[in-house]
């Protein structure tokens, strides 16, 4: 793809001790690309997300968004943890809002941009109930929309479905190749889950053990929309076992 929404440069991390975590990590994002990050456990990819959100300052390196420096920053990134974090005393709508209400938007007007997404998430009806009144799916599907509704131009999610039972977990992965087709959405997506990263993205960053960098980059090449019946095609399994593969590679 000759266009780059996002371009993560050189970026490097380390910590008291010291303990180095991010050695020069390096990619792009292409325009309404779906790109998943994996690596082996304690790699770094939650602290490389750190960096990205501008949650961590990096000792050197650059994000780039839309060409310009979004290093440090925030606003460009609308950043989806692993568990929800839905508030037990707000409606499943209040707790849609509020990013925009932190971010000072009144809760009125924030409620009105919230309202429509309902339907597409499939919430509608859910407005006015509790968090505990919802599914773990809906419940995460909240979470998304809380996430997606502050409208910025790149979303991060972190293992968003890792804490699902396997087959609502599936189910809403391909609720989530649908609604990333339908909205355009730009998407860097941290999974443990090959499987889920074959299933899901145009393109899988592999990254190697602590002090990481990028290992492969590996191009998915299945047509969209996603299905399930994929998941048993050669194509799928061979994708699968070329990304274990390199996660097993010696160091």
């Amino acid at each position: 793809m000759g266009e780059t929404k996002v371009v993560i440069d050189d970026l490097r991390k380390s910590f008291p001790g010291p303990l180095p975590v991010l050695d020069g990590v390096a990619f792009d994002v292409a325009p309404g690309e779906f790109v998943s990050v994996i690596g082996p456990s304690g790699c770094g990819k939650s602290t490389l997300f750190d960096v990205i959100a501008g949650l961590e300052p990096p000792d050197a390196g650059r994000v780039l968004v839309d060409g310009e420096d979004a290093t440090g920053r925030v606003d460009p990134f609308a950043y989806m943890p692993q568990q929800d974090l839905l508030f037990p005393w707000r409606t499943v709508l209040d707790n849609t809002t509020l990013g925009l209400e932190v971010a000072g938007m009144r809760r009125r007007l924030a409620r009105e941009r919230a309202r429509p997404l309902f339907e597409p998430f499939g919430l509608a009806g859910f407005e006015d109930a509790r968090p505990r009144e919802l599914s773990g799916g809906m419940r995460q599907r909240a979470a998304l929309l809380r996430t997606v509704v502050q409208d910025r131009p790149v979303l991060l999610l972190d293992e968003p479905f890792g804490a699902l039972d396997s087959l609502t977990r599936t189910d809403m992965q391909t609720w989530l190749d649908g609604m990333r087709t339908r909205f355009d959405w730009t998407v860097l997506l941290i999974t443990h889950d090959i499987r889920e990263a074959v299933y899901l993205s145009d393109r899988v960053v592999v990254l190697g053990p602590r002090p990481t960098r990028v290992r492969r980059n590996v191009v998915i090449e299945l047509p969209r929309p996603r299905h399930h019946e994929m998941i048993t095609s050669p194509r799928f399994s061979a994708l699968e076992a070329e990304l274990d593969a390199v996660l097993r590679e010696p160091s």
